[in-house]
C-alpha cells in the first residue's frame, strides 16, 4: 500500500528584509534630518571654540597686567599724552575715549618673536615689537613651540600701551590671535569679538581690550590734583 506524501506549506516570514524602495527612502530620511541639525552642530561648536580663545585671552591679559604690576614686566614705551586737567581752571575733562581709540597694531603678512626667557626683565627685547608711538606688541606663547608665530593658531600677541605719566598711568590692553598676522590687512582697534559666532571668528579684531590703573608709586595730595583737577 502507497502511502500519500503530505505537502508541505510554506508561509512568507513576518521578519523579511527591507525593500530597495524602503531603504531608499531611510537614507533620504536621514539626509533630511542631518541637514536641518548640522548648522546647530557647527555654530555650538564654533561658540565653544570662540568662547575658549576669549577666556585664553583674559587670562593672558590678567597675567600680563599683574606682571607690570609687579615688575617683572617692563611697562610698555608705546606711551599716549592725554591732557585732561586744564592748568588754567583745574577742570577735569575725561579723554579715556582718545586713550581707547588708539591705532591698532599693523600687519606685513608674517610675524614672529622670541618669547622672554629671563625674569625679572630690564631691557625693551621683552617685547616683540617696541615703539614709542606706533605700538609695543607682546608674546603670550600658547603651544609647544617657543615663541609666537603666525602660522600658529593658540599663540596670542598683546598690543600695550600707556599715558606718559611715570608715577600713576593708565595702562591699556588689546589682545589679539597671532595668526591675525599672517596677512597685511589692517587690524581694528575697538569692537572686541563676542564669545558667541558662527564661524571661525575675525582674526583682525581683539579677542579682549581692557584698561586699567597701574600705580608704582603711593600717590600724594598733589598727584591727585595732577590727575584729576579740582585743586586751587
Amino acid at each position: 500500500m502507497i502511502t500519500p506524501k503530505q505537502q508541505q506549506i510554506f508561509t512568507q516570514s513576518s521578519q523579511s528584509g527591507f525593500t530597495i524602495i524602503e531603504s531608499l527612502m531611510a537614507v533620504v530620511v536621514v539626509s533630511i534630518l542631518m541637514a536641518a541639525i548640522a548648522p546647530a552642530i557647527a555654530l555650538s561648536v564654533a561658540t565653544r571654540v570662540q568662547a575658549k580663545r576669549v577666556e585664553q585671552a583674559s587670562q593672558a591679559a590678567r597675567a600680563y597686567v599683574d606682571g607690570v604690576k609687579a615688575g617683572t614686566i617692563i611697562a610698555p614705551t608705546h606711551t599716549v599724552t592725554l591732557s585732561e586737567v586744564n592748568a588754567t581752571t583745574k577742570v577735569f575733562t575725561s579723554a579715556r575715549s582718545t586713550f581707547a581709540a588708539i591705532a591698532a597694531p599693523t600687519s606685513t603678512g608674517s610675524f614672529t618673536c622670541t618669547s622672554p626667557t629671563t625674569s625679572p626683565v630690564t631691557t625693551t627685547n621683552y617685547y616683540c615689537t617696541e615703539n614709542t608711538t606706533t605700538s609695543s606688541l607682546y608674546c603670550i606663547n600658547g603651544d609647544e613651540t617657543a615663541g609666537c608665530s603666525s602660522n600658529s593658531v593658540r599663540d596670542l600677541i598683546i598690543q600695550s600701551f600707556r599715558t606718559t605719566n611715570d608715577k600713576n598711568y593708565l595702562l591699556g590692553v588689546r589682545v589679539y590671535r597671532a595668526e591675525g598676522f599672517k596677512t597685511s590687512d589692517v587690524f581694528t582697534a575697538g569692537g572686541q569679538q563676542a564669545t558667541f559666532t558662527g564661524g571661525l571668528g575675525k582674526l583682525k579684531a581683539p579677542l579682549l581690550q581692557m584698561t586699567t590703573e597701574i600705580t608704582v608709586t603711593q600717590p600724594g595730595y598733589q598727584d591727585y590734583c595732577d590727575r584729576l583737577g579740582g585743586c586751587t
